[in-house]
Protein backbone atom coordinates (compact mmCIF):
# COMPACT_ATOMS: atom_id res chain seq x y z
CA UNK A 1 0.00 0.00 0.00
CA UNK A 2 1.25 3.02 -0.70
CA UNK A 3 1.94 5.69 2.00
CA UNK A 4 -0.22 8.78 2.44
CA UNK A 5 2.43 10.38 3.81
CA UNK A 6 5.04 10.57 0.74
CA UNK A 7 8.72 11.50 1.61
CA UNK A 8 8.08 14.08 -0.99
CA UNK A 9 5.41 15.36 0.83
CA UNK A 10 6.86 15.43 4.31
CA UNK A 11 9.99 17.32 2.93
CA UNK A 12 7.70 19.77 1.52
CA UNK A 13 5.59 20.46 5.04
CA UNK A 14 8.89 20.41 7.67
CA UNK A 15 12.29 20.51 5.98
CA UNK A 16 11.82 24.21 6.28
CA UNK A 17 10.75 23.77 9.77
CA UNK A 18 14.53 21.52 10.39
CA UNK A 19 16.60 23.94 8.37
CA UNK A 20 15.14 26.61 10.66
CA UNK A 21 15.88 24.42 14.24
CA UNK A 22 19.52 23.66 12.72
CA UNK A 23 20.50 27.33 12.19
CA UNK A 24 19.01 28.20 15.70
CA UNK A 25 20.62 25.44 17.48
CA UNK A 26 23.73 27.90 16.31
CA UNK A 27 22.93 30.89 16.60
CA UNK A 28 21.03 29.93 20.48
CA UNK A 29 18.57 32.73 19.14
CA UNK A 30 14.97 32.76 20.84
CA UNK A 31 12.55 30.89 18.13
CA UNK A 32 9.64 28.35 18.08
CA UNK A 33 7.07 27.09 15.54
CA UNK A 34 4.59 26.28 18.68
CA UNK A 35 2.75 29.07 19.71
CA UNK A 36 1.91 29.52 23.18
CA UNK A 37 -1.16 31.63 23.21
CA UNK A 38 -4.21 29.43 23.64
CA UNK A 39 -6.42 31.77 20.98
CA UNK A 40 -3.83 30.68 18.75
CA UNK A 41 -5.85 27.35 18.59
CA UNK A 42 -9.04 26.40 16.78
CA UNK A 43 -10.99 28.55 15.19
CA UNK A 44 -10.61 30.92 11.74
CA UNK A 45 -7.92 32.59 13.18
CA UNK A 46 -6.12 30.07 14.33
CA UNK A 47 -2.20 29.94 13.23
CA UNK A 48 -2.14 26.44 14.23
CA UNK A 49 -3.82 24.63 11.14
CA UNK A 50 -6.59 21.83 11.91
CA UNK A 51 -5.92 22.26 15.60
CA UNK A 52 -8.23 21.82 18.79
CA UNK A 53 -9.51 25.02 20.05
CA UNK A 54 -9.41 25.14 24.06
CA UNK A 55 -13.52 24.20 24.10
CA UNK A 56 -12.58 21.39 21.49
CA UNK A 57 -9.84 20.03 23.76
CA UNK A 58 -11.69 20.17 26.93
CA UNK A 59 -14.28 18.13 25.07
CA UNK A 60 -12.14 15.64 23.75
CA UNK A 61 -10.70 15.42 27.23
CA UNK A 62 -13.70 13.96 28.78
CA UNK A 63 -14.88 11.96 25.74
CA UNK A 64 -11.59 10.03 27.30
CA UNK A 65 -12.63 9.74 30.93
CA UNK A 66 -14.06 6.45 31.97
CA UNK A 67 -13.54 4.74 28.86
CA UNK A 68 -10.75 2.27 28.17
CA UNK A 69 -8.22 3.15 25.66
CA UNK A 70 -7.02 1.16 23.36
CA UNK A 71 -3.91 0.84 21.00
CA UNK A 72 -3.11 -1.28 18.11
CA UNK A 73 -0.35 -3.16 19.58
CA UNK A 74 0.65 -6.40 21.07
CA UNK A 75 -1.39 -6.63 24.04
CA UNK A 76 -2.31 -8.97 27.19
CA UNK A 77 -6.10 -9.53 28.07
CA UNK A 78 -6.05 -7.18 31.31
CA UNK A 79 -5.91 -3.80 31.42
CA UNK A 80 -4.94 -1.35 34.03
CA UNK A 81 -4.57 2.27 35.46
CA UNK A 82 -6.31 4.14 38.25
CA UNK A 83 -5.25 7.79 37.48
CA UNK A 84 -6.70 10.60 40.06
CA UNK A 85 -6.31 14.02 39.08
CA UNK A 86 -4.52 16.09 41.77
CA UNK A 87 -8.02 18.28 41.84
CA UNK A 88 -10.30 15.76 43.43
CA UNK A 89 -11.79 13.28 40.77
CA UNK A 90 -10.88 9.93 38.73
CA UNK A 91 -10.00 9.76 35.18
CA UNK A 92 -11.61 6.27 34.38
CA UNK A 93 -9.54 5.35 32.05
CA UNK A 94 -8.27 2.08 31.52
CA UNK A 95 -5.06 0.93 29.14
CA UNK A 96 -4.30 -2.58 27.89
CA UNK A 97 -1.68 -4.32 29.14
CA UNK A 98 1.47 -4.41 26.99
CA UNK A 99 2.02 -8.70 26.13
CA UNK A 100 6.40 -7.40 26.63
CA UNK A 101 7.51 -10.52 25.36
CA UNK A 102 5.90 -9.77 21.75
CA UNK A 103 6.24 -6.54 21.59
CA UNK A 104 9.41 -6.28 22.16
CA UNK A 105 10.84 -8.76 19.21
CA UNK A 106 8.00 -6.65 16.92
CA UNK A 107 10.10 -3.64 17.60
CA UNK A 108 13.17 -4.57 16.80
CA UNK A 109 11.70 -6.65 13.75
CA UNK A 110 10.52 -2.43 12.81
CA UNK A 111 14.34 -0.81 12.79
CA UNK A 112 15.54 -2.03 9.18
CA UNK A 113 12.78 -0.52 7.76
CA UNK A 114 13.44 3.03 10.17
CA UNK A 115 17.46 2.66 9.19
CA UNK A 116 16.96 2.09 5.53
CA UNK A 117 14.74 5.67 5.87
CA UNK A 118 18.15 7.25 7.01
CA UNK A 119 18.72 10.57 9.05
CA UNK A 120 16.67 13.10 7.11
CA UNK A 121 13.43 10.96 6.03
CA UNK A 122 13.32 9.99 10.03
CA UNK A 123 13.77 13.52 11.12
CA UNK A 124 11.02 15.00 8.55
CA UNK A 125 8.51 11.86 10.28
CA UNK A 126 9.35 13.23 13.65
CA UNK A 127 8.76 16.44 12.71
CA UNK A 128 4.79 15.35 11.46
CA UNK A 129 4.50 13.64 14.65
CA UNK A 130 5.37 16.81 16.68
CA UNK A 131 3.17 18.93 14.59
CA UNK A 132 0.07 16.46 14.92
CA UNK A 133 1.15 16.42 18.47
CA UNK A 134 0.76 20.38 18.35
CA UNK A 135 -2.61 20.13 17.10
CA UNK A 136 -3.79 18.23 19.82
CA UNK A 137 -2.34 20.64 22.42
CA UNK A 138 -5.68 21.34 23.58
CA UNK A 139 -7.09 18.08 24.86
CA UNK A 140 -3.20 17.31 25.81
CA UNK A 141 -2.79 20.36 27.76
CA UNK A 142 -5.92 18.88 29.98
CA UNK A 143 -4.43 15.51 29.75
CA UNK A 144 -1.60 17.48 31.84
CA UNK A 145 -2.97 19.11 34.35
CA UNK A 146 -5.31 16.55 35.33
CA UNK A 147 -2.85 13.46 35.88
CA UNK A 148 0.03 16.24 36.88
CA UNK A 149 -2.02 19.11 38.82
CA UNK A 150 0.00 21.76 36.97
CA UNK A 151 -2.89 24.75 36.27
CA UNK A 152 -4.70 25.38 33.23
CA UNK A 153 -2.12 27.67 31.41
CA UNK A 154 1.40 25.97 32.76
CA UNK A 155 -0.03 22.59 32.14
CA UNK A 156 -0.96 24.23 28.16
CA UNK A 157 2.55 25.90 28.18
CA UNK A 158 4.63 23.63 29.43
CA UNK A 159 2.95 20.48 28.09
CA UNK A 160 2.41 21.32 24.37
CA UNK A 161 4.28 24.33 22.79
CA UNK A 162 7.31 23.97 25.54
CA UNK A 163 7.59 19.85 25.05
CA UNK A 164 7.25 20.40 21.41
CA UNK A 165 9.77 22.61 21.17
CA UNK A 166 12.44 20.40 23.45
CA UNK A 167 11.53 17.35 20.45
CA UNK A 168 12.47 19.56 17.54
CA UNK A 169 15.42 20.40 19.63
CA UNK A 170 16.39 16.83 19.88
CA UNK A 171 15.11 15.88 16.30
CA UNK A 172 17.37 18.95 14.86
CA UNK A 173 20.47 17.50 17.09
CA UNK A 174 19.73 14.35 16.07
CA UNK A 175 19.65 15.10 12.74
CA UNK A 176 22.82 17.29 12.65
CA UNK A 177 25.48 14.79 14.66
CA UNK A 178 24.07 11.79 12.05
CA UNK A 179 24.50 13.27 9.24
CA UNK A 180 28.34 14.69 10.19
CA UNK A 181 29.96 11.75 7.44
CA UNK A 182 28.77 11.42 4.11
CA UNK A 183 26.75 8.99 3.33
CA UNK A 184 28.38 7.60 0.53
CA UNK A 185 32.08 8.56 -1.32
CA UNK A 186 34.66 7.43 -3.46
CA UNK A 187 38.11 7.39 -1.80
CA UNK A 188 41.42 7.42 -4.09
CA UNK A 189 44.92 7.16 -2.79
CA UNK A 190 47.76 7.87 -5.33
CA UNK A 191 50.17 4.34 -5.94
CA UNK A 192 52.82 4.09 -8.38
CA UNK A 193 50.60 2.04 -9.95
CA UNK A 194 47.58 4.26 -10.25
CA UNK A 195 44.94 5.34 -7.45
CA UNK A 196 44.02 2.96 -5.32
CA UNK A 197 39.91 3.39 -4.80
CA UNK A 198 36.84 2.58 -2.99
CA UNK A 199 33.45 3.18 -2.49
CA UNK A 200 32.37 4.19 1.06
CA UNK A 201 29.60 3.65 2.58
CA UNK A 202 28.64 4.96 6.51
CA UNK A 203 24.82 4.26 7.50
CA UNK A 204 23.83 5.22 10.93
CA UNK A 205 22.69 2.24 12.87
CA UNK A 206 20.29 2.93 15.99
CA UNK A 207 21.62 0.81 19.26
CA UNK A 208 18.33 -1.22 19.52
CA UNK A 209 15.27 -0.40 21.83
CA UNK A 210 14.80 2.66 23.82
CA UNK A 211 12.80 2.90 27.08
CA UNK A 212 11.20 5.77 28.15
CA UNK A 213 10.02 6.32 32.13
CA UNK A 214 7.58 8.66 32.44
CA UNK A 215 7.85 10.95 35.68
CA UNK A 216 4.89 12.60 37.70
CA UNK A 217 5.53 16.44 37.09
CA UNK A 218 6.10 17.33 33.44
CA UNK A 219 5.05 14.77 31.61
CA UNK A 220 5.69 15.56 28.38
CA UNK A 221 8.53 18.47 28.89
CA UNK A 222 10.89 15.68 30.11
CA UNK A 223 9.57 12.88 27.99
CA UNK A 224 9.34 14.08 24.38
CA UNK A 225 13.46 14.96 24.02
CA UNK A 226 14.25 11.53 24.94
CA UNK A 227 11.68 9.58 22.69
CA UNK A 228 11.74 11.60 19.70
CA UNK A 229 16.08 11.71 20.26
CA UNK A 230 15.51 8.31 20.19
CA UNK A 231 13.34 7.57 17.51
CA UNK A 232 15.33 9.96 15.30
CA UNK A 233 18.50 7.89 15.75
CA UNK A 234 16.86 4.80 14.47
CA UNK A 235 15.34 3.09 17.32
CA UNK A 236 11.99 2.08 18.17
CA UNK A 237 10.97 3.74 21.65
CA UNK A 238 8.64 1.91 24.51
CA UNK A 239 7.16 4.09 26.69
CA UNK A 240 6.49 3.58 30.19
CA UNK A 241 4.78 6.02 31.65
CA UNK A 242 4.73 7.14 35.55
CA UNK A 243 0.91 4.95 36.93
CA UNK A 244 0.01 8.30 38.07
CA UNK A 245 -0.04 10.04 34.53
CA UNK A 246 -0.23 7.77 32.08
CA UNK A 247 -3.02 9.37 29.19
CA UNK A 248 -0.62 12.29 28.48
CA UNK A 249 2.07 9.82 26.87
CA UNK A 250 -0.72 7.09 25.59
CA UNK A 251 -2.05 9.90 23.50
CA UNK A 252 1.47 10.54 22.05
CA UNK A 253 1.97 7.10 21.67
CA UNK A 254 -1.16 7.14 19.62
CA UNK A 255 -0.57 9.89 17.43
CA UNK A 256 3.06 8.76 16.92
CA UNK A 257 1.64 5.53 15.77
CA UNK A 258 -0.86 6.50 13.32
CA UNK A 259 1.33 8.99 12.01
CA UNK A 260 4.63 6.25 11.52
CA UNK A 261 1.79 4.02 9.87
CA UNK A 262 0.43 6.93 6.90
CA UNK A 263 4.53 7.20 6.35
CA UNK A 264 4.46 3.43 5.82
CA UNK A 265 6.67 2.51 8.46
CA UNK A 266 5.64 -0.25 11.13
CA UNK A 267 3.92 1.37 13.48
CA UNK A 268 5.40 -0.57 16.23
CA UNK A 269 8.29 1.73 16.76
CA UNK A 270 6.53 3.66 19.15
CA UNK A 271 4.57 1.65 21.69
CA UNK A 272 2.92 2.02 25.41
CA UNK A 273 3.62 -0.11 28.19
CA UNK A 274 1.09 0.96 30.82
CA UNK A 275 1.07 -0.25 34.66
CA UNK A 276 -1.00 -0.10 37.88
CA UNK A 277 0.53 2.49 40.68
CA UNK A 278 2.68 0.32 42.51
CA UNK A 279 3.61 -2.49 40.58
CA UNK A 280 7.02 -1.49 39.45
CA UNK A 281 7.82 -2.89 36.15
CA UNK A 282 10.20 -0.44 35.22
CA UNK A 283 13.05 -2.68 36.58
CA UNK A 284 12.31 -5.62 34.82
CA UNK A 285 11.61 -3.61 31.58
CA UNK A 286 15.20 -1.73 32.36
CA UNK A 287 17.25 -5.39 32.26
CA UNK A 288 15.61 -6.47 29.48
CA UNK A 289 18.36 -7.36 27.10
CA UNK A 290 16.56 -6.02 23.94
CA UNK A 291 16.62 -2.36 25.61
CA UNK A 292 19.96 -0.36 24.71
CA UNK A 293 18.73 2.66 25.78
CA UNK A 294 17.08 4.62 28.56
CA UNK A 295 15.38 8.19 29.45
CA UNK A 296 14.44 8.39 32.99
CA UNK A 297 13.25 11.34 35.37
CA UNK A 298 12.36 10.95 39.20
CA UNK A 299 14.43 10.01 42.49
CA UNK A 300 17.97 9.39 42.98
CA UNK A 301 17.24 6.39 44.03
CA UNK A 302 16.16 4.83 41.24
CA UNK A 303 18.37 6.69 38.60
CA UNK A 304 21.41 5.81 40.57
CA UNK A 305 19.96 1.89 40.59
CA UNK A 306 19.30 2.54 36.76
CA UNK A 307 22.78 3.63 36.46
CA UNK A 308 24.36 0.97 38.33
CA UNK A 309 22.58 -2.17 36.92
CA UNK A 310 20.95 -1.64 33.36
CA UNK A 311 24.42 -2.04 32.14
CA UNK A 312 23.55 -3.33 28.62
CA UNK A 313 21.91 0.53 28.13
CA UNK A 314 23.22 3.62 27.65
CA UNK A 315 21.75 5.49 30.75
CA UNK A 316 20.10 9.23 30.49
CA UNK A 317 19.28 9.95 34.13
CA UNK A 318 17.66 13.24 35.73
CA UNK A 319 17.52 12.66 39.07
CA UNK A 320 17.40 15.13 42.49
CA UNK A 321 19.08 17.69 43.20
CA UNK A 322 19.51 20.65 46.00
CA UNK A 323 18.99 23.87 43.95
CA UNK A 324 20.16 26.83 46.04
CA UNK A 325 20.41 30.60 45.34
CA UNK A 326 23.01 33.05 46.86
CA UNK A 327 21.73 36.19 48.21
CA UNK A 328 24.53 38.58 48.11
CA UNK A 329 23.47 41.97 47.94
CA UNK A 330 21.40 43.93 45.25
CA UNK A 331 20.68 46.98 43.62
CA UNK A 332 16.70 46.15 42.33
CA UNK A 333 15.41 44.53 46.21
CA UNK A 334 11.85 44.56 45.51
CA UNK A 335 12.18 43.05 42.39
CA UNK A 336 14.49 40.26 43.49
CA UNK A 337 12.30 39.64 45.96
CA UNK A 338 9.39 39.67 43.42
CA UNK A 339 11.49 37.30 41.13
CA UNK A 340 12.01 34.64 44.03
CA UNK A 341 8.54 34.66 45.05
CA UNK A 342 7.47 33.78 41.56
CA UNK A 343 10.44 30.98 41.88
CA UNK A 344 9.04 29.79 44.73
CA UNK A 345 5.43 29.36 43.94
CA UNK A 346 5.02 28.59 40.63
CA UNK A 347 3.60 25.00 40.28
CA UNK A 348 3.93 24.71 44.21
CA UNK A 349 7.42 24.39 44.04
CA UNK A 350 6.98 20.83 41.77
CA UNK A 351 9.96 21.43 39.12
CA UNK A 352 13.61 20.05 38.94
CA UNK A 353 14.65 23.39 38.32
CA UNK A 354 12.85 25.09 41.83
CA UNK A 355 15.09 26.75 44.69
CA UNK A 356 15.09 24.63 47.75
CA UNK A 357 17.76 26.94 49.56
CA UNK A 358 18.20 30.55 49.76
CA UNK A 359 22.11 31.61 51.47
CA UNK A 360 22.07 34.54 53.06
CA UNK A 361 24.58 35.84 55.86
CA UNK A 362 23.68 36.09 58.76
CA UNK A 363 24.60 39.74 59.05
CA UNK A 364 22.56 40.98 56.22
CA UNK A 365 23.14 42.36 52.75
CA UNK A 366 23.66 45.39 51.31
CA UNK A 367 20.53 46.79 49.21
CA UNK A 368 19.57 50.11 47.08
CA UNK A 369 16.75 50.54 50.43
CA UNK A 370 19.82 50.10 52.66
CA UNK A 371 21.51 47.20 54.96
CA UNK A 372 18.82 44.31 55.67
CA UNK A 373 19.49 42.01 58.08
CA UNK A 374 19.04 38.55 57.71
CA UNK A 375 15.44 38.57 59.41
CA UNK A 376 14.06 41.73 57.70
CA UNK A 377 15.54 39.77 54.40
CA UNK A 378 13.44 36.39 55.36
CA UNK A 379 10.12 38.80 56.45
CA UNK A 380 10.07 40.68 53.58
CA UNK A 381 10.12 37.36 50.70
CA UNK A 382 7.26 35.84 52.68
CA UNK A 383 5.09 39.11 52.23
CA UNK A 384 5.84 39.44 48.72
CA UNK A 385 4.76 35.20 48.78
CA UNK A 386 1.59 36.32 50.25
CA UNK A 387 1.19 39.91 48.32
CA UNK A 388 1.81 37.32 45.29
CA UNK A 389 -0.79 34.80 46.49
CA UNK A 390 -2.84 36.95 48.27
CA UNK A 391 -5.86 36.42 46.13
CA UNK A 392 -7.42 32.43 45.98
CA UNK A 393 -8.13 32.59 42.34
CA UNK A 394 -4.49 33.78 41.48
CA UNK A 395 -2.84 31.56 43.44
CA UNK A 396 -4.64 28.84 42.20
CA UNK A 397 -3.33 29.58 38.74
CA UNK A 398 0.06 29.74 40.16
CA UNK A 399 0.16 27.30 42.19
CA UNK A 400 -1.61 24.04 40.31
CA UNK A 401 -2.29 21.39 42.83
CA UNK A 402 -0.12 19.37 44.96
CA UNK A 403 0.75 16.16 42.79
CA UNK A 404 1.08 13.73 45.00
CA UNK A 405 0.48 12.66 48.99
CA UNK A 406 4.13 12.84 49.63
CA UNK A 407 4.73 16.52 48.78
CA UNK A 408 1.91 17.19 50.78
CA UNK A 409 3.71 15.31 53.79
CA UNK A 410 6.95 17.09 53.32
CA UNK A 411 4.69 20.99 53.61
CA UNK A 412 3.38 19.52 56.68
CA UNK A 413 6.38 18.30 58.56
CA UNK A 414 8.56 21.58 57.08
CA UNK A 415 7.64 23.61 60.40
CA UNK A 416 9.29 21.18 62.76
CA UNK A 417 12.71 21.55 60.48
CA UNK A 418 13.11 24.98 61.93
CA UNK A 419 11.43 28.61 62.87
CA UNK A 420 8.72 29.09 60.31
CA UNK A 421 8.83 32.40 58.46
CA UNK A 422 6.73 31.61 56.16
CA UNK A 423 3.84 29.43 57.07
CA UNK A 424 1.74 27.61 54.27
CA UNK A 425 -2.01 27.91 53.68
CA UNK A 426 -4.83 25.87 52.13
CA UNK A 427 -5.92 27.34 48.76
CA UNK A 428 -9.69 26.66 47.61
CA UNK A 429 -10.27 26.47 43.47
CA UNK A 430 -13.66 28.00 42.22
CA UNK A 431 -13.96 24.94 40.03
CA UNK A 432 -12.59 21.56 41.95
CA UNK A 433 -13.37 21.93 45.21
CA UNK A 434 -11.88 18.63 46.24
CA UNK A 435 -8.68 20.38 44.30
CA UNK A 436 -5.53 19.81 47.18
CA UNK A 437 -3.65 23.42 46.85
CA UNK A 438 -1.05 24.84 49.36
CA UNK A 439 0.99 27.93 49.55
CA UNK A 440 4.97 27.50 50.38
CA UNK A 441 6.47 27.51 53.07
CA UNK A 442 9.80 28.49 54.08
CA UNK A 443 11.88 28.08 57.04
CA UNK A 444 14.78 29.56 58.64
CA UNK A 445 17.44 27.42 59.66
CA UNK A 446 20.90 28.54 61.05
CA UNK A 447 24.00 27.34 58.99
CA UNK A 448 26.53 26.39 61.20
CA UNK A 449 24.40 23.91 62.52
CA UNK A 450 25.16 20.54 61.96
CA UNK A 451 21.51 18.73 63.12
CA UNK A 452 20.01 21.96 60.54
CA UNK A 453 22.85 20.55 57.56
CA UNK A 454 20.59 17.56 57.33
CA UNK A 455 17.45 19.02 56.86
CA UNK A 456 19.13 21.44 53.80
CA UNK A 457 21.33 19.15 52.47
CA UNK A 458 18.94 16.56 51.69
CA UNK A 459 15.95 17.30 48.23
CA UNK A 460 13.01 18.54 49.86
CA UNK A 461 11.06 18.53 47.01
CA UNK A 462 7.50 20.72 46.79
CA UNK A 463 6.52 24.01 47.91
CA UNK A 464 8.99 23.89 50.39
CA UNK A 465 12.63 26.37 50.87
CA UNK A 466 15.12 26.79 53.92
CA UNK A 467 16.46 30.27 54.45
CA UNK A 468 20.07 29.45 55.48
CA UNK A 469 21.58 31.78 57.80
CA UNK A 470 25.41 31.98 56.65
CA UNK A 471 28.55 33.71 58.73
CA UNK A 472 29.38 35.49 55.16
CA UNK A 473 29.20 35.41 51.27
CA UNK A 474 32.28 33.39 51.16
CA UNK A 475 30.67 30.63 53.27
CA UNK A 476 27.60 30.78 51.35
CA UNK A 477 29.54 30.16 48.15
CA UNK A 478 31.83 27.44 49.94
CA UNK A 479 28.18 25.79 51.38
CA UNK A 480 27.14 25.90 47.60
CA UNK A 481 30.09 24.10 46.17
CA UNK A 482 29.52 21.54 48.39
CA UNK A 483 25.97 21.43 47.73
CA UNK A 484 26.51 20.65 44.07
CA UNK A 485 29.54 18.37 44.27
CA UNK A 486 27.97 16.08 47.26
CA UNK A 487 23.96 16.75 46.01
CA UNK A 488 23.98 18.12 42.44
CA UNK A 489 21.96 21.30 41.40
CA UNK A 490 19.90 21.86 38.30
CA UNK A 491 20.11 25.30 38.92
CA UNK A 492 22.09 28.18 40.67
CA UNK A 493 20.81 31.59 41.13
CA UNK A 494 22.92 34.22 42.58
CA UNK A 495 22.35 37.97 43.33
CA UNK A 496 25.10 40.63 43.92
CA UNK A 497 26.41 43.50 43.14
CA UNK A 498 29.93 43.18 43.49
CA UNK A 499 31.74 42.13 40.58
CA UNK A 500 34.39 39.86 42.94
CA UNK A 501 31.64 37.73 43.84
CA UNK A 502 29.80 37.42 40.90
CA UNK A 503 32.94 36.27 39.52
CA UNK A 504 33.54 33.80 42.34
CA UNK A 505 30.31 32.87 41.60
CA UNK A 506 30.97 31.73 37.74
CA UNK A 507 33.85 29.87 39.27
CA UNK A 508 32.39 27.77 41.53
CA UNK A 509 29.18 26.89 39.10
CA UNK A 510 32.25 25.96 36.15
CA UNK A 511 34.14 24.05 38.60
CA UNK A 512 31.18 22.25 40.03
CA UNK A 513 29.14 22.02 36.82
CA UNK A 514 25.72 23.73 37.67
CA UNK A 515 23.88 25.92 35.52
CA UNK A 516 23.37 29.92 36.71
CA UNK A 517 21.66 32.49 36.55
CA UNK A 518 22.65 36.03 38.19
CA UNK A 519 20.39 38.67 39.10
CA UNK A 520 16.98 37.90 37.88
CA UNK A 521 14.68 40.43 38.76
CA UNK A 522 12.18 40.23 35.41
CA UNK A 523 9.53 38.01 34.22
CA UNK A 524 12.62 35.32 33.27
CA UNK A 525 13.02 33.06 36.63
CA UNK A 526 15.96 30.21 37.57
CA UNK A 527 12.70 27.75 37.31
CA UNK A 528 13.02 28.28 33.41
CA UNK A 529 14.58 27.36 30.12
CA UNK A 530 14.00 28.26 26.65
CA UNK A 531 14.48 25.10 24.23
CA UNK A 532 17.64 25.65 21.58
CA UNK A 533 18.66 28.76 23.88
CA UNK A 534 19.16 27.57 27.07
CA UNK A 535 20.49 24.26 28.76
CA UNK A 536 18.38 22.77 31.20
CA UNK A 537 20.65 20.77 33.95
CA UNK A 538 24.38 20.19 32.92
CA UNK A 539 25.34 16.60 33.07
CA UNK A 540 28.06 17.59 35.38
CA UNK A 541 26.83 16.97 38.50
CA UNK A 542 25.19 14.51 40.82
CA UNK A 543 21.29 15.98 39.97
CA UNK A 544 21.85 14.90 36.41
CA UNK A 545 24.03 12.78 33.95
CA UNK A 546 22.73 14.73 30.80
CA UNK A 547 21.67 18.31 29.70
CA UNK A 548 18.84 18.80 27.65
CA UNK A 549 19.26 18.78 24.84
CA UNK A 550 23.10 19.34 23.41
CA UNK A 551 24.98 17.05 21.62
CA UNK A 552 26.03 14.82 24.15
CA UNK A 553 22.05 13.63 24.44
CA UNK A 554 21.81 12.38 21.03
CA UNK A 555 24.98 11.25 19.71
CA UNK A 556 25.63 7.66 22.01
CA UNK A 557 21.62 6.55 20.75
CA UNK A 558 23.39 5.92 17.39
CA UNK A 559 26.33 4.39 15.83
CA UNK A 560 28.09 4.57 12.26
CA UNK A 561 28.74 1.00 10.26
CA UNK A 562 30.75 1.50 7.37
CA UNK A 563 30.97 -0.26 4.47
CA UNK A 564 33.82 -0.74 1.75
CA UNK A 565 33.57 -1.95 -1.79
CA UNK A 566 36.32 -2.21 -4.22
CA UNK A 567 35.74 0.55 -7.21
Amino acid sequence: MTPSLTAARLAERHRGTLDTALETLRTRAHWSPHPENPKAYGGESTTVPGSQSVAEGAAAFEALRDTPFDLDQPVLADRVGDEVSPYGFRLGIDYPRADIDALLPAMRAAMPGWRAAGPELRALVCAEILTRLNARTPEIAHAVMHTTGQAFMMAFQAGGPHALDRGLEAVAYAYAEQTRLPERMRWSKPDKRGPVELDKEFVTVGRGVSLLIGCNTFVTWNGYPGLFASLATGNPVLVKPHPRAVLPLALTVRIARETLAEAGFDPNLVALAAEGDGEGIAKDLALRPEVRIIDYTGSASFGEWLEGNALQAQVYTEKAGVNTVVIDSTDSYRAMLGNLAFSLSLYSGQMCTTPQNLLIPRDGIDTDEGRKTFGEVTADLAAAVDKLLGDDARAAAVLGAVVNPQVLERVERAPGHGETVLASRSVPHAEHADATIRTPVTVALDGSSSEAEEVHQSECFGPVSFAVATGSTADSIALLRRTVRERGAMSVGGYTTSPEVERELVEACLDECAQLSLNLTGSVLVNQTSAFSDLHGSGGNPAANVALVDAAFVANRFRTVEIRRQA
